[in-house]
């Protein structure tokens, strides 16, 4: 079973936003690295304005090459530089030093529609 932390909000395209802070670290998760299998390399987004559902940079495994998405709307502040040397801690730790860009949301509401914990992991089945 995939570890789908209670805290954060999800995509039905796999991306994870934490709603209690400010500036938000978002990633992908647990689950969907595992279907990715090892990463071996992120185009990291590029800082600025970003829109709910935008697709900002892409994640390469060694199975494909995935879109990653915007979960809310604001301002990409932060991009996770250690994974242009490490790629694999997607892999290993999708929801702390695996993470892909930081965001300031520009609307609670964003994350609110969102998957919860429950509603997401009965999406990934």
């Amino acid at each position: 079973m995939s570890n789908v932390p209670d805290q954060l909000r999800y995509r039905d395209s796999h991306e994870w936003v934490d709603p209690t802070q400010e500036i938000s670290p978002v990633g992908i998760t647990d689950h969907a690295q595992a279907e990715l299998t090892d990463v071996v390399f992120v185009e990291l987004p590029k800082l600025g304005p970003a829109t709910a559902g935008q697709q900002v940079c892409v994640v390469e495994s060694v199975k494909a090459a995935s879109d990653i998405y915007a979960p809310v709307s604001g301002e990409i502040v932060e991009v996770n530089e250690a994974l242009n040397s490490d790629p694999g801690l997607i892999n290993t730790d999708p929801y702390g030093a695996g993470w892909i860009f930081k965001i300031k949301a520009s609307n609670a509401a964003d994350a609110a529609a969102l998957m919860d914990a429950t509603t997401y992991k009965a999406h990934i089945g």
